[in-house]
């Protein structure tokens, strides 16, 4: 199952992939939110974890587009995230429209209790 990691920082990609893999999960890093746009399409992940502070588009913008689009709404987005502020959950979620929030440093089961959550309902 395929799970989309979009992060500027390539350490956080591979610590992702490196957690997720050992779950069985086929991981796809793209380094922003440019693209992210540009493979979402053409990969169909099952679910994309979001970094929101990213140079050129924001994961916010990013999670923006991709709910405006009918080709990629459908997939969910947890935003993984150093930004621990109330507001800047209210904005993933209500203005965003992500599906889930994940404060970095990364929890392995938190993580992973996420991803399957939303890729195939378990909780």
């Amino acid at each position: 199952m395929k799970v989309m990691v979009v992060d500027d920082e390539p350490d956080i990609l591979r610590l992702v992939e490196e957690m997720l893999g050992a779950e069985g999960y086929e991981v796809i890093g793209c380094l922003s939110g440019e693209e992210c746009l540009n493979k979402v399409e053409k990969e169909k992940p099952k679910l994309i974890l979001m970094d929101i502070m990213m140079p050129g588009l924001n994961g916010w913008e990013t999670t923006k587009k991709l709910k405006q689009n009918p080709k990629t709404r459908q997939i969910p987005v947890a935003m993984l995230t150093v930004k621990y502020e109330k507001e800047d959950k209210i904005r993933s979620f209500q203005d965003a429209k992500c599906d889930a929030y994940i404060v970095k440093p990364i929890d392995r089961k938190e993580l992973v209790k996420v991803v399957r959550w939303l890729t195939e309902g378990v909780v």
